[in-house]
Parts: C-alpha cells; sequence; structure tokens
C-alpha cells in the first residue's frame, strides 16, 4: 500500500468519490478525519493527489513520529489535539454536523466499500477458496464490517459457497469489544483506553461497533485480548521470520497463539492473520523492545536482539562471530 498500511483501499475510494462530486459542482471544500496515524496518512496522501485540501486531528502524543509526518509532508493541515482517538472523532463529527466538510473516518460507507476488498482479494489469492478463519486487529471496527461485507457479498454472488470465521484481536488496554464479547454480545460500552504500544487501535469507543456486533453474530465470531508484553513478543517473534511487523499485527499474532492454545482454532487449520500496517511506521517500539525499554508496558523482551560493538580488529570481529554462532547452535541444540 501507498502509504503503508491498509487504509490506503479505502482512502482511494472516498476521495475518487469526494473529486468526482466535486467535479459535478458539490461544495466540499475539505475533506476531514480523526486518526491515530494511518488513516490520516492515506487521506493526506490521496487528497493531495487529488488536490482536495485534507484536515486531520491527531492525538497529541499519542502516534509514532512516523506516522505524524506523513500528513504534514503531503501538505494537510494537521491540528494535534490535547486528547485522545475518541475526543477527536467527537471533535470531527461535531465539525462534519455544523460546517461543510467531509467525514473520511470509517463510519462513511465509502470506505467500507474500499477496505472489503481485502476479503476479495485474499480468496483470489488463495485460488477462490476461502480460509478457515481471519484474524483483525480491532480498534474503531472498520475492518471488521468491510471484510464481513466482502465475504458475505462473495457468498451471495456464488463466488465462494461458505465464509470464514473471524477473530478480532483487541489490545487488553483498549478492549471494549472483548467484553461486549464474554457477555454474549448482549450490551457494548464504551471504555478510557490505555496506554498501549499498539497506538493505532488505542480506541474506546468505536464508532463502528454495531456493525461490527451484526457481522460477529453473522459469523459465529470471537474476540480475543492481548497484553503489552504478549503482543510486542509476538511481533518480535514474526520478525524472526523474516518480516517486520506492527504492534498492531502483533496484537493479532498474540491472539492467535491464544485461540490456538485453547483450540478454538485447530492447528490443521488455514488461518489468515490481517497485517494493518508495516513496521517502519513504528520504529520507536522496535528499539525500545530490543533495548529492553518497555518495562513502563509491562514487557520482558524474550527476543531481544542487541547490537555488538566491537573494536575495528580482525581477532575481535572473528570473536564476537563465533561466539554469536556457538550460542546459536547451543539454543538449537537445547531445542533439538
Amino acid at each position: 500500500s501507498h502509504t503503508g498500511s491498509f487504509k490506503d483501499l479505502g482512502m482511494t475510494v472516498l476521495v475518487s468519490m469526494v473529486h468526482q462530486m466535486r467535479c459535478e459542482g458539490q461544495d466540499i471544500p475539505a475533506i476531514v478525519c480523526a486518526s491515530t496515524g494511518d488513516t490520516s496518512a492515506a487521506l493526506a496522501a490521496y487528497g493531495a493527489a487529488a488536490r482536495i485540501p485534507v484536515i486531520v486531528l491527531l492525538p497529541k502524543d499519542k502516534i509514532s513520529v512516523s506516522q505524524l509526518i506523513q500528513p504534514i509532508a503531503n501538505g494537510a493541515l494537521t491540528l494535534s489535539i490535547r486528547t485522545d482517538f475518541d475526543g477527536c472523532m467527537r471533535l470531527v463529527r461535531e465539525l462534519v454536523q455544523k460546517e461543510n466538510v467531509y467525514l473520511a473516518n470509517s463510519m462513511n460507507s465509502l470506505r467500507i466499500e474500499g477496505q472489503k476488498t481485502v476479503a476479495i482479494e485474499m480468496v483470489q489469492q488463495f485460488d477462490w477458496t476461502v480460509p478457515d478463519w481471519i484474524i483483525i486487529p480491532g480498534g474503531n471496527l472498520g475492518n471488521v464490517t468491510a471484510l464481513g461485507k466482502g465475504f458475505l457479498e462473495m457468498q451471495q454472488m456464488g463466488i465462494i459457497d461458505r465464509v470464514p470465521g473471524i477473530a478480532v484481536a483487541q489490545a487488553a488496554n483498549a478492549n471494549p469489544l472483548y467484553n461486549s464479547y464474554v457477555k454474549d454480545f448482549q450490551s457494548f460500552e464504551a471504555v478510557a483506553a490505555k496506554d498501549t504500544l499498539a497506538s493505532a487501535i488505542r480506541i474506546g469507543d468505536p464508532v463502528s461497533w454495531e456493525r461490527a456486533i451484526r457481522v460477529m453474530r453473522q459469523f459465529d465470531g470471537v474476540v480475543e485480548e492481548a497484553t503489552e508484553n504478549e503482543l510486542a513478543d509476538a511481533s518480535a517473534r514474526a520478525d524472526r521470520t523474516g518480516l517486520f511487523t506492527c504492534p498492531h499485527t502483533g496484537v493479532a499474532l498474540a491472539a492467535l497463539e491464544k485461540l490456538l492454545a485453547r483450540r478454538v482454532i485447530t492447528p490443521d487449520s488455514r488461518v489468515v492473520v490481517v497485517s494493518t500496517a508495516h513496521g517502519l511506521k513504528f520504529p520507536e517500539v522496535k528499539v525500545k523492545y530490543h533495548q529492553d525499554q518497555l518495562r513502563d508496558y509491562d514487557v520482558a523482551p524474550a527476543r531481544a536482539n542487541h547490537p555488538v560493538e566491537v573494536g575495528a580488529d580482525f581477532d575481535q570481529v572473528r570473536g564476537a562471530v563465533f561466539d554469536s554462532l556457538e550460542a546459536a547452535f547451543a539454543t538449537s541444540a537445547g531445542v533439538g
């Protein structure tokens, strides 16, 4: 994706439609969104390409520097608000109601139309067969709605003959859907989201919760949560396979491990984990994990990898190489 997250899929549809409406004479002076980082980056990029003014509201000091610089670089009016995402979202809704600006958050169905193509591409890449399970990191819950819509529409058109199981993964520090799930979705209550390494899903009052619960009921879905230590180590474990995962993907991977342990998902299942963004958007988390500087989040890094500093001397370099190889051999021998 162009800006490094799945949000591009929804935003290219939305901005294209706004561009068409403006060309047809509708008075839309700007597009606005609240964001935890990825939505604002996608909106700013596609808005710049379409030459449409963009306004983004971001929670101050609650997104990564890499996410913050994207809308700034693309020329968006970037408002750093002294609140959390839920506070930004309330302000955006009020702004849209009172002023003539266009909403770009996932409560807009155009976003859902774009993001549902994730389901279509997924099935296409499996030669039109359906995975057994989809694991989706859950924040504002638009992706749950979108993927559910994509699978149901393919089933209605006869493209597929069944739908997958859906599991939503939430950070334990921002888990309103999980709390609803353990009550069989009989009620839903917003929570005050706590600080989490998975900052893009630090959302306690998701706008798409009603649609998401409808999808979860249709798919007989499950919800799991992940602690900070679980999500950080799951992300680091995935990185050791050659990936470079974001913390939100870590939430989904940690949830998968827990669902496998409980046999909700069986080892022979074909499972797709939705990786919502690139790890390069969250370099601070990666660096602090490997430097063991996430103790405030109760993270004890099991897979920290420290750089080894040596002098410009062959024997020192050789010694460091062989020490590393011997340690790796001893570890693999112990596992074997």
